[in-house]
């Protein structure tokens, strides 16, 4: 009895690896291997336009309400929303740096983080410039 289920386990394990529709899967991986660029790439940044990034370095010195894509983040044991307010002191090709930043926690709404705080330009879902940071805003 045993030999038979042995049997047809090998049975069952042959038919998983025919392949399907014909095509084996090392023909499905070399079709793969060929859309792969497997070469340095070289881009001229220079003449790239930003225009968020200009946008924000226009305003260097103003205030600004920032929204992130994550539905929570976690601080100190605190979970909170992702909304944060401060002054611009810096704008990278690839961060925003706010200094003093609020931090717009339900229990805290008024927090302010001690250090600078660099947000990377493309987690921000949402921003609104020249926003008053003492301004309450409803958190729920």
């Amino acid at each position: 009895m045993t030999n038979r289920n042995n049997e047809d386990k090998n049975r069952q394990s042959e038919e998983n690896q025919k392949p399907k529709n014909g095509v084996a899967n090392e023909d499905k991986h070399k079709s793969q291997e060929k859309n792969l660029f497997h070469d340095s790439l070289r881009i001229n940044i220079e003449n790239i336009e930003d225009e968020l990034y200009e946008q924000l370095l226009s305003q260097i010195g103003e205030s600004i309400l920032v929204v992130t894509e994550s539905d929570q983040l976690n601080l100190f044991g605190q979970t909170f929303r992702p909304i944060f307010c401060g002054t611009i002191i810096n704008v990278s090709q690839g961060d925003i740096t706010l200094f003093p930043a609020n931090i717009k926690m339900i229990n805290a709404p008024f927090f302010q983080f001690p250090t600078p705080l660099n947000i990377p330009l493309e987690k921000i879902a949402h921003f609104s410039l020249n926003f008053d940071c003492n301004q309450r805003i409803p958190l729920s």
